[in-house]
């Protein structure tokens, strides 16, 4: 490879390494802005989950045909992609197949296995695009996904099917020019690959230099469209692709049921119970519950910046499937948007400057908030252990109390349980009437 050609590659790889660092820094910065929280306990299950969940795919495999193409996708980006670290090395030291001259026979076998993920990576695209914008799956249609989030699940599909037609064509151009004996073609000969062979009649009507100039471009095409991706990734739902791994290690370990107590609440209730109990210089809590992203767990915010936008969630949660206003799908993104707001805010003026926004309102309404049932089907469905319900809750205290906003119907179980010690308005000194009675 010319020095001019190694020169503008280290290049752009160095501005495109610089710019991906940038960027994850500012999404970890805004994942750390929620409260901490502690998921150091029981390392071997977390490690377990992340070889189900993140490498397994565990829960995607409850629809199998779905499971299977999406496997496609996933193994041909991280199988295929190892392929990148020759083509990396290649354009750096100016060499071409560098790999070959080592691995041998081998080195034949390897491409043929990615040729083969290439073209399964095709077909799982372009039947993902099919679901998408002919078939028209309702969870893709959902207004939730209206303007960029649609668009961005088509650009991901379209890019991935072009990165791999380049890979296979580079392959086919550098085979044939094998054939013909040109220059350093031959050095590292591998013979025809699995694929990429039956595309030498496409091709036989060129000059080699006009085949030199066809392997050059796709190599070039293809490297710059990965690290363009690369740098894509972080603004985009496929973010998931990296941060599926740390979801899965800090997955939630307790049941589904498990809703999170307010400590500050029970050691009221204590108090009011126990009063020798209280400390001399307790304070109330500055809070209760969440009104913006600050005042949710750095979880929380990971698991909105994990988010697939696949709707499952959704499609499983009876609200919405009964017409509601609610969709967990929704919660996951809007929480995401606000961070990323919050986080500008903070790039802009150095720190954060009250903008009149929150989470609560103005990006979530009430009437979402009240749809839930907390059932738990939308973290039961998800694939990457997001737990959209966690939001919902933390959201629904701080509406009801610091707000004071509740039904009249939920106001009056408040009551009941304060009074009488269960949802229901009978004193607790009758309750076990009925056994006598019948």
């Amino acid at each position: 490879m010319h020095i001019f050609q190694q020169i503008a590659f280290v290049v752009i790889l160095a501005v495109a390494i610089w710019m991906f660092s940038k960027r994850i820094a500012a999404i970890r910065r805004n994942i750390l802005l929620g409260k901490d929280e502690s998921y150091k306990d029981h390392p071997s299950d977390r490690w377990k989950n992340v070889f189900l969940l993140a490498f397994g795919q565990k829960k995607m495999f409850r629809n199998p045909t779905v499971a299977v193409l999406h496997f496609f996708v996933y193994a041909g980006f991280i199988i295929i992609n190892t392929e990148v670290l020759e083509i990396l090395l290649d354009g750096i030291f100016g060499t071409h197949r560098l790999f070959a001259g080592f691995l041998g026979s081998f080195y034949g076998v390897l491409i043929n296995g990615f040729e083969i993920l290439a073209v399964l990576t095709i077909i799982a695209c372009a039947t993902f695009l099919i679901r998408r914008n002919i078939i028209k799956l309702k969870r893709f249609i959902s207004h939730d996904l209206d303007g960029w989030p649609r668009s961005d699940a088509n650009y991901i599909l379209i890019t991935e099917i072009v990165l791999m037609i380049l890979f296979l064509k580079m392959n086919a151009c550098d085979t044939e020019l094998q054939i013909r004996g040109v220059a350093h073609f031959i050095e590292h000969p591998t013979g025809n690959f699995l694929f990429s062979q039956y595309l030498h009649p496409l091709l036989n009507g060129f000059s080699d230099n006009t085949l030199m100039a066809f392997e050059r471009i796709c190599w070039w095409l293809h490297i710059v469209g990965i690290l363009a991706f690369l740098n894509y990734l972080p603004f985009s739902k496929h973010l998931h692709i990296l941060l599926a791994f740390p979801n899965a290690y800090y997955a939630r370990l307790k049941p589904e049921g498990y809703i999170k107590n307010m400590p500050e609440v029970q050691n009221e209730v204590l108090y009011a119970m126990q009063p020798e109990l209280a400390p001399a210089d307790a304070a109330p809590p500055a809070k209760f519950g969440a009104k913006d992203v600050a005042d949710l767990s750095w979880r929380n915010l990971l698991d909105a910046y994990s988010c697939t936008e696949c709707g499952r969630c959704t499609a499983a949660c009876p609200a919405n499937q009964t017409g509601k206003l609610l969709s967990p799908r929704k919660i996951m993104m809007d929480t995401r948007d606000r961070i990323e707001e919050v986080g500008k805010n903070i790039d802009t003026n150095g720190e954060f400057k009250e903008d009149g926004k929150t989470l609560l309102h103005d990006y979530i309404s009430v009437e979402e908030l009240r749809a839930c049932t907390t059932c738990n089907a939308c973290v039961e469905e998800c694939p990457v252990s997001i737990s959209p319900l966690e939001i919902i809750m933390e959201l629904r205290r701080s509406l009801v109390m610091e707000e004071s906003n509740a039904p009249q119907e939920w106001n009056g179980m408040f009551s009941n349980v304060e009074n009488n010690f269960a949802p229901w308005k009978f004193s607790p000194d009758d309750r076990d009437h009925w056994a006598v009675e019948s």
